[in-house]
C-alpha cells in the first residue's frame, strides 16, 4: 500500500514516522515508547469521516493507534532504508 501512495504522501509520511522512530529509539530517557507515541499521534492522523457515539470513536481510536504503532517499530522496513538518514 505504501507503494500506492503519491510520492509527496510516502516523503511525509517516512519523514514523520522517522522522526516518531527516532524518538522512540530514545524512550528509556524520554518514556515516549511506539506504544505512548502512537496514542498521542493516532487520533490526529485518521478519524471517522462522519459522526459517531464515543464507543465507536473509542475502538476507531484504538485500531489507528495500533497501525501507528506497527509503523513506529517497523518504519526502516516499511519505508525502506535507516530512517536516521533522514536527518
Amino acid at each position: 500500500l505504501v507503494n500506492q501512495l503519491p510520492e509527496a504522501n510516502l516523503i511525509l509520511l517516512r519523514h514523520l514516522f522517522g522522526v516518531l522512530h527516532h524518538i522512540e529509539q530514545n524512550s528509556g530517557v524520554n518514556q515516549m515508547n511506539a506504544f505512548n507515541l502512537a496514542l498521542c499521534i493516532a487520533p490526529n492522523m485518521l478519524w471517522l469521516p462522519s459522526p459517531t457515539g464515543p464507543e465507536e470513536e473509542s475502538r476507531s481510536t484504538k485500531k489507528v493507534a495500533l497501525l501507528v504503532q506497527f509503523l513506529i517499530e517497523n518504519s526502516g522496513e516499511i519505508f525502506g532504508g535507516d530512517v536516521a538518514s533522514l536527518f
